[in-house]
């Protein structure tokens, strides 16, 4: 595991954001830090439209509802490339509380109870989870 790469199941180092520093400050910075790589190549390789991040680069376009599923994929190329990175520094350049670390045991229980409820049961679940995630962002 080279020093960039954590254990899945392993708490995020903390990296604070700079303090005031948006999305694009961020995308910025660490852009820096991989000398020979683009904002195309990291579009690209995270699977989002070129124009999306170079719009948000740009503050042009609203960062607050991007996917957290995109920020995820933003801090696994940046950790490809060799930077040093995670997504609590992503979640506080787009203003919004980082998720907990990933516990691949307790994500594989959850899943596990989930496909074992009917399916009324499992679409209750879902509600109930973007209602605390709605909770949490407004908090």
């Amino acid at each position: 595991m080279t020093s960039h790469q954590q254990d899945p199941g392993a708490p995020e180092a903390e990296h604070p954001a700079p303090a005031g520093e948006d999305l694009a400050a961020l995308l910025e910075r660490l852009l820096a830090q991989a000398p020979d790589r683009t904002q195309k190549g990291l579009a690209e390789e995270a699977g989002i439209s070129y124009q999306t991040l170079n719009a948000w680069m740009n503050r042009t376009r609203g960062t607050s509802r991007i996917d957290p599923e995109k920020l995820r994929a933003m801090v696994d190329v940046f950790r490809r490339w060799g930077v040093d990175t995670n997504i609590r520094e992503f979640h506080q350049a787009v203003g919004r509380p980082a998720p907990g670390p990933t516990d691949r045991e307790r994500e594989s229980r959850l899943l596990r109870l989930y496909r074992q409820l009917p399916e009324e049961k499992q679409r209750l679940l879902v509600e109930d989870a973007e209602v605390m995630l709605k909770i949490t962002s407004v908090s």
